[in-house]
């Protein structure tokens, strides 16, 4: 069968691929717990363990029984945006109008309008090594060309103005940064992010910033969307993340206001429009109740963060910048192997604990690292330690 050039481009999704043989694996004799094995703990997928709060569950019963099931506006429900709209004002004090916010199938979809709306073939578009690999695809896709700039512990594994203006070219379009960031869990601090704008503006480009972990900061000095530096930011978010909804698809992007009309002109051809039933569900999260209910989840991320980060450190594994943001920690392996992809695998069939090798982050010196999501329960991550502490031992 003869495939699109472009497919030439997209890389495997290892995250997957290990998550393929970690659960091969679990069905082993090995982690049957039945027959005196160990049950896999799973800390490789980026996936909160706390799903939709109930009175988002109980929103999207009531849709569904009272028929609110049909298309909507492809840029979303009038009464989402207004609730977004007003959230960014209570949470981050910022004035950002519905009319510029578009609701899409999940962030990926509105990375891939973004990346639709903006490049094109021969575009170059800077973004930090590492970083989360669908990203760059989303970049690929559109046929132009993701630029990986290597951003190592110094500069928390983002990029920062000296490295977006020396590496500018003619080429160049704009940059795609992720703040707080997959797989690090670091974030950008607000005045290196003013100057890579700076630099972007100074060469009319366009800055993207991948924002669905912004929800979980744990740091204040880093809690501040990059809308604050003006209209012309593109800021994308999801549901996902922050309001454990991953399995919903609902995300959404704030625009500036000439891009909504040519996104929403791609919206209605690509996805028509978001999941209905999601949509009318997350009006919920915006009640007192619900909101109350993720600020305490995102102090128990906070809480196991601060656990499992010198834990990690004691068996060798360290992490160079602790995270201040999302659930992940990015580990420096090489204490105890040459590369991340067959210690994990190692930790996988011997220790039952699954992680992620660094391969699919970059493409620089991706061997050293790991990734680790304790975005599972305290028992777990106490479970995994011990079991890490005696394979490596």
């Amino acid at each position: 069968m003869r495939l699109a050039r472009r497919l030439d481009h997209i890389e495997p999704f290892y995250v997957m691929e290990c998550a393929k043989a970690a659960a091969e694996i679990a069905a082993s004799p090995a982690c049957d717990p039945a027959r005196g094995g160990q049950p896999m703990i799973y800390l490789n997928i980026g996936e909160p363990d706390f799903t939709a709060a109930p009175l988002v569950q109980e929103a999207a019963a009531r849709a569904i029984r009272d028929g609110r099931t049909q298309y909507t506006h492809a840029t979303g429900l009038a009464a989402l945006r207004q609730r977004l709209s007003h959230w960014y004002a209570q949470r981050f004090g910022l004035t950002v109008p519905e009319h510029r916010i578009v609701i899409t199938a999940g962030a990926s979809a509105a990375l891939q309008l973004a990346c639709l709306a903006l490049f094109e073939g021969g575009d170059e578009v800077l973004m930090p090594d590492p970083c989360y690999p669908c990203n760059r695809h989303f970049v690929a896709a559109a046929e132009a060309v993701p630029r990986l700039l290597p951003a190592g512990p110094a500069q928390r594994f983002q990029l920062d103005a000296d490295a977006v203006r020396a590496s500018w070219s003619p080429a160049t379009r704009g940059v795609l940064l992720a703040s707080p960031s997959n797989p690090t869990g670091t974030s950008i601090h607000p005045d290196e992010l003013r100057r890579i704008d700076a630099v972007v503006r100074g060469h009319d480009g366009h800055l993207v910033v991948d924002e669905i972990y912004l929800g979980l900061g744990y740091d204040d000095t880093y809690g501040h969307s990059a809308l604050a530096l003006g209209e012309h930011v593109i800021s994308i978010n999801s549901f996902s993340k922050y309001f454990s909804m991953t399995g919903w698809r609902l995300g959404w992007m704030v625009l500036p206001e000439a891009l909504v009309a040519p996104v929403e002109r791609l919206a209605q051809n690509l996805f028509i429009c978001a999941s209905t039933v999601a949509q009318h569900a997350a009006l919920a999260c915006f009640e007192p109740e619900s909101l109350a209910e993720y600020e305490r989840r995102r102090l128990e991320f906070r809480r196991r963060r601060d656990w499992i980060v010198p834990q990690l450190d004691r068996l060798g594994l360290a992490v160079a910048v602790p995270p201040d943001g999302a659930f992940y920690a990015w580990a420096d392996c090489s204490a105890h192997s040459a590369d991340s992809w067959d210690l994990c695998f190692d930790l996988m069939r011997r220790a039952h604990v699954a992680l992620t090798p660094g391969r699919d982050f970059g493409r620089h010196d991706p061997a050293r690292w790991l990734r680790l999501s304790y975005a599972s329960a305290m028992p777990q991550l106490h479970e995994a330690v011990h079991r890490l502490e005696r394979a490596l031992a």
